[in-house]
Formats: C-alpha cells, structure tokens, sequence
C-alpha cells in the first residue's frame, strides 16, 4: 500500500463489489479515507459509515474537482456497465467504461496519484479462448461490447503503467457471489439469483443450461484479492491490469444439487435466453497461478462452504429455515 496514508476513492460503490469492498476498505483504512462514488444517490450502509459524493466518472472535471477536494491517492475504480445491461444499451457500455476508464488513468498521471485498481473480467475471453484452464496469456476476443471494453482497459492500463509509470492494477473477475446485493445485469447472475430464489421460493427458472460452467467466487474471496493485489509489492508484480483469478468452477446443475443439500424440495428448471450464448463464449475454469506467485492470490472458499453460508445468511434475512 502507499507509506501514506491511503486517501481512497471508490468509484461505482452502489454496485455488487463496490458496497461490499468500501465497507472492507473502511475498516481496514478507517471511515474517513474512504470516499464512496457512485452516479445514483448514495444510501444505507454507505452513506452511514462514511464519505459520500456523486460522481459521473464520463465528466473529468467532476471527477478532478472530487479527486482535488478529498485529497484522494488511491482508486478503486469499480464504476461499469455489465455485460447483459451492455448488450441492451452498448453505447451506454462504452461511455461509461471506456471514457471513465480514460478519465482515472489520465487523474492518475496528471494528478499523480499512487495504486489505480480497475477489475477486469472473464468477459474479456471469447469463443477463441482456451475453455479449459484458460491461460493467463492467451487469445482476448470478446463478443459482447462489456468484453470488448474489459480488453481496452487492460491495454489501457498496461501502456499507461509503461508509457507514464502509472501504477495501475487490475484483476480478470469471474462471476461474483454475494449475499448482501441482489443481482446487477451481469450473466453469471444466476447463480447469485438462484439462492433468493431458492430461499423465498423454493423454485427458479435458470437462464443458463444445466450444464453450463463457469468460473466463480464467493464475495469474501473477490473482497480480499482485490485488495491484495492492491497492496501487493510493486516489485513482484510482472504482470499488471489483467491478473487471472479463479476460486470456484460449477455448472448451474451442480449448484442446484449442492442448494438442494439444504432445501431438498427446491426446483429448478432450465429456459436458456440470450445470455447462454454469452456464457458460452466465455471459459469454464482459470488457471491463476501469476497470482498466486506474483502476489500469493488463494482463495479460501468452495462450493459446499460458499452455498452453505450463503443460504444461513439469506434465510436468516428472510426469516426462513434453510
């Protein structure tokens, strides 16, 4: 981490990583350091524990004058449009990921700034890319234009860390689980979706394949390796904006089975609609081992932990017995 005082800025808070990972940041940094942004209206746990301001982060000067009146060293720079709400609205996609991505690399040269954390994401893969164990180095061929902006950022952040010796850092998320948000527009969002549903209901209608799989992770882990890679030592680290992650590789089947450990009656039946071709095109496994040995990345959760916690803390919201 910075040897002062990190002074952190967390674009795009209200989302499913970004209300989660400012809490995290607030206890470890103290609640005044950390300033939560987002473009909607700030509320609940956020706005009570700490900092908040809107911010457009497509408006430089908006974000200039935020990044000046704060005293903010640090970003964590969480603000997108994710890849279903992106292929309803690609324009949308492409202002707010690409032009505020752009606007944090530039803040973090022009107004030298220390660690620049901008997630990536498995949507950077494609059709082209290894399925299996896919390689940390490898074919970026994306079809959906959240994917197609998740591999500009990457580019972006890699020559902005050669070309002004920014320090930019980023990490290839796979779908996130978490019991705290509801689902984003994301395509792995069945298998956040399915626990709701399999508490409040006992029944879901998945959009995805029984057979579909892909690479997850539970909200504890992605809280933790996000902030690791934050805090890592620069001089480990030889990549830089486009670290493979993996933790937890499921079909939808295989999560309904391990639900069902719990909730023997919940039922679920399979009506793939467009997002099965886009979790298609995206790998079922990741090979992170230029994590684990450039900044020691291990995740702490599988599939019988993550379900069995998930369901006690939504029954327990809910007021149900799981």
């Amino acid at each position: 981490m910075n040897k002062t005082t990190p002074k952190v800025l967390v674009t795009g808070a209200m989302g499913q990583i970004g209300s989660e990972l400012t809490l995290a940041l607030r206890d470890r940094y103290g609640h005044d350091n950390v300033l939560a942004t987002d473009v909607r209206t700030i509320s609940g746990p956020l706005a009570e524990t700490g900092p908040c301001d809107t911010l457009d982060v497509t408006d430089p000067e908006m974000l200039k004058g935020i990044i000046s009146r704060y005293g903010i060293n640090t970003v964590y720079h969480l603000a997108a449009i994710l890849s279903a709400t992106g292929e309803k609205n690609p324009d949308l996609c492409w202002r707010v990921n690409m032009d505020g991505t752009l606007n944090v690399l530039n803040m973090a040269v022009g107004m030298k700034l220390g660690t620049v954390l901008i997630p990536s994401s498995i949507a950077a893969f494609g059709p082209e890319t290894p399925r299996e164990n896919t390689p940390q180095e490898t074919v970026l061929k994306p079809r959906t234009m959240y994917g197609v902006t998740k591999v500009c950022g990457e580019l972006l952040g890699d020559y902005y860390v050669r070309r002004f010796g920014a320090d930019v850092r980023g990490l290839r998320y796979p779908g996130i689980i978490s019991s705290e948000t509801p689902p984003g527009g994301g395509t792995t969002d069945f298998a956040v979706d399915i626990f709701y549903q399999a508490v409040q209901h006992g029944e879901y209608t998945c959009f995805v394949k029984e057979d579909t799989s892909l690479p997850m992770m539970y909200m504890p882990d992605c809280i933790k390796a996000t902030i690791d890679l934050a805090e890592a030592d620069p001089s480990r680290l030889k990549h830089h904006a486009d670290f493979n992650v993996g933790a937890l590789s499921f079909t939808a089947g295989d999560l309904a089975a391990e639900i069902r450990k719990h909730i023997p009656g919940f039922r679920v039946s399979y009506e793939p609609d467009f997002r099965q071709a886009i979790a298609d095109s995206w790998p079922s496994s990741i090979d992170d081992s230029a994590a684990r040995e450039e900044w020691g990345w291990k995740p702490a959760w599988d599939l019988p932990s993550m379900t069995a916690d998930m369901l006690e803390r939504l029954s327990a919201r809910f007021g149900k017995n799981s």
